[in-house]
């Protein structure tokens, strides 16, 4: 796995041995990033701080850092990924602008004070087929982790249903082979553009 783009372009990304981590494939985190660059409601990733929950190896939060964000939160609970994420923000000689929380995104809590303001763009990529998304939408609220008009890019299986959830509206959706990408937003935040189909 590597970085798709950016000042980073290129670089070999480590991630967990076993099966409790299933990295988002590039090809996916390359089309992921395109609607984010090209699409009129996405925040821009220049000078960003975004949250890469259920993070895994940090490859979409590593990802958006090569190409522009100024800080990144890995949210992870398994030790052999935040393991990978720290050697990888060593590697990039990233630990000024990554950090890692050790919570759990389905009881996220209360954003501590120390991590600065809320975050803009949040990737979220959840093991597949436990509809963990809805829950971790309302820590992101609940915690006041996130700007009014934040963005919300989820990963699930594209034979599951899009995380359509109360107080979120779903701007986009796109499948990629096994993966379904779903952009959301706050409803308190920019009005939402509808669906915009589907890409294979």
């Amino acid at each position: 796995m590597r970085i798709v783009s950016g000042r980073f372009k290129g670089r070999a990304i480590k991630t967990p041995e076993g099966r409790n981590t299933r990295p988002t494939s590039d090809r996916t985190r390359e089309s992921m990033f395109n609607v984010l660059a090209h699409a009129e409601w996405a925040p821009s990733l220049e000078g960003a701080r975004v949250m890469d929950v259920f993070a895994g190896s940090g490859a979409l939060g590593f990802e958006a850092i090569s190409r522009g964000a100024v800080f990144c939160l890995f949210v992870e609970t398994e030790s052999s990924a935040r393991g990978c994420i720290r050697d990888n923000a060593e590697a990039f000689q990233l630990f000024g602008i990554t950090r890692i929380h050790r919570r759990s995104a389905v009881d996220l809590g209360a954003k501590p004070a120390g991590l600065g303001a809320p975050f803009s763009i949040v990737f979220m990529d959840p093991p597949y087929a436990y509809n963990l998304v809805p829950g971790a939408l309302e820590q992101l609220i609940r915690g006041a982790w996130i700007t009014p008009d934040a963005l919300v890019i989820a990963e699930t299986g594209s034979d599951e249903e899009a995380p359509v959830t109360p107080g979120w509206d779903l701007l986009d959706e796109r499948t990629y082979g096994a993966a379904r990408v779903s952009f959301l937003r706050p409803q308190s935040g920019l009005p939402a553009s509808g669906a915009q189909g589907e890409s294979t």
